[in-house]
């Protein structure tokens, strides 16, 4: 298998670093992107069970004592208690892009290298096939099995850069969703929230 791999080229090289960080960046994102590390279900009936109970200063005490988005978010809006609906609102907004893009960090990496590796693997057969025609035409020989054998290991680059790529292409779509997903439920933890700390004779 190595001596197969190694058969491509020094394209090889990159292309095997980014099969590593497209590996190491799934499985990062994959472990950050649990809802209990994002929206935890309990800290959120937890912090709402509290400020029901106009506990506020215990509710944010839950919250800063935990270390996800939900928890930052809802501890900022409790911050803001007694303030105009709509400036909570817009503030609520502002941290929640901010929590977005941290959620998204270490996509683009997936998303370059799906893009990158079939370019990689073209760039090691176009090179392959150089090398391949040149040294057919210096010995002028009329095997064709060599140059086949030639054809066949200039193509190894095309492949391996196609088995990087496609993986890292579903895992991004596939992590792209998933945050999606929890921006959704952090927007609906946060909303909520305003509506508890929002009182009729607060809104204006």
């Amino acid at each position: 298998m190595i001596a197969y791999l190694v058969s491509g080229g020094p394209v090889m090289i990159p292309i095997a670093l980014s099969s590593i960080a497209a590996l190491a960046a799934f499985f990062e994102r994959l472990w950050s992107l649990r809802r209990a590390k994002v929206v935890p279900a309990a800290l959120v009936r937890q912090v709402f069970a509290l400020t029901e109970k106009g506990e506020f200063e215990q509710a944010r005490g839950v919250c800063v004592g935990s270390q996800t988005p939900a928890a930052r978010m809802l501890a900022m809006a409790l911050d803001l208690r007694g303030r105009p609906r709509t400036q909570i609102k817009e503030r609520l907004e502002e941290v929640g892009q901010r929590e977005a893009a941290e959620l998204e960090r270490f996509l683009p990496i997936l998303a370059t290298i799906a893009a990158l590796g079939p370019l990689l693997g073209l760039l090691g057969t176009v090179g392959g096939m150089i090398v391949t025609f040149e040294s057919f035409k210096v010995a002028q020989s009329q095997d064709t099995a060599s140059l086949a054998g030639g054809i066949a290991q200039a193509l190894i680059t095309t492949f391996s850069g196609l088995v990087v790529a496609i993986p890292a292409l579903v895992a991004h779509r596939f992590l792209l969703t998933r945050v999606d997903r929890l921006v959704i439920e952090l927007e609906e933890a946060s909303l909520a929230m305003l509506d508890r700390i929002s009182a009729p004779e607060l809104q204006k």
